[in-house]
């Protein structure tokens, strides 16, 4: 009896320590996903002065910015990324009108600020803008590739002017890595766009699986808890490229990951 009454003892310890594990692995759990979302705030706090509108300013214009996309801050502050695609074909030199960007000081406060082009790399739908005036707080772009399965979030001005100029965030996650232009079954799905970039070159992209929309282009993909730099959101070319044949297009968001952005900055660098 002594006997027996030991080793029931001995099989309960064991549930028990094994009913201790699995409370301990999902109180682990519940803090780090407790500690993301309490995180993304203030990720976004902290991030919204350094995302800002680019567009065009006319003197005569109404109204006089024209809101084409969103761009964001990096290395000294006055440097701005966004998508080249963002940028009119044909830069303005009317009288009166400027390239330019809104930087935001506080709600509901925007102040226009004159830009020059730096560089532009159409291949990767990016491009280098500078402004005059004091900085402002540049994002740390991440020096890792993102992984799939990673968690993110991205910020930018959603169907521009229509929602006001409010700064909206969305969150989900890098759902896919691949090719841009993927090599097509038959020649009759081959466009000029696909010939195009396998020509120049074929790089990879990310898959998100939350929905940007037009304003959206041009904006950060950043980790939520830290706030660096993952991606910038592209909703033009990758999609023209991976999406042409399809008659209803998914919705599936794509993003062109920083090491193209660290790319333009060495380069541009005299």
């Amino acid at each position: 009896m002594t006997r027996y009454h030991c080793h029931r003892s001995q099989m309960d310890c064991g549930q028990w320590r094994r009913s201790l594990a699995v409370l301990l692995a999902l109180s682990i759990c519940v803090f780090f996903v407790s500690h993301c979302r309490a995180d993304l705030p203030a990720t976004i706090a902290r991030l919204k002065p350094s995302v800002v509108l680019v567009g065009i300013y006319g003197a005569t214009d109404n109204p006089r910015f024209t809101f084409r996309g969103t761009g964001f801050a990096v290395s000294s502050g006055l440097e701005l990324v966004t998508n080249a695609h963002v940028l009119p074909e044909t830069l303005p030199n009317g009288p009166g009108q400027q390239l330019a960007v809104m930087t935001w000081s506080g709600v509901g406060q925007w102040n226009l600020r004159k830009v020059n082009v730096v560089t532009l790399d159409r291949s990767r739908d990016l491009a280098l803008l500078r402004m005059d005036g004091p900085a402002i707080p540049p994002l740390k772009i991440a020096e890792v590739p993102a992984q799939e399965g990673q968690a993110i979030a991205f910020m930018g001005f959603p169907i521009g002017g229509v929602l006001g100029y409010s700064h909206v965030t969305h969150r989900g996650v890098i759902s896919s890595v691949a090719a841009l232009a993927l090599p097509p079954p038959t020649s009759q799905y081959l466009t000029e766009k696909t010939v195009a970039q396998l020509r120049r070159g074929n790089f990879q992209i990310y898959q998100l699986d939350a929905t940007a929309y037009p304003g959206n282009s041009g904006g950060p993909v950043f980790d939520p808890e830290t706030g660096e730099l993952v991606a910038v959101i592209n909703s033009v070319m990758i999609k023209g490229a991976r999406e042409t044949a399809i008659s209803n297009p998914t919705g599936i968001s794509y993003a062109i990951p920083a090491a193209h952005v660290l790319t333009l900055l060495q380069e541009s660098r005299p």
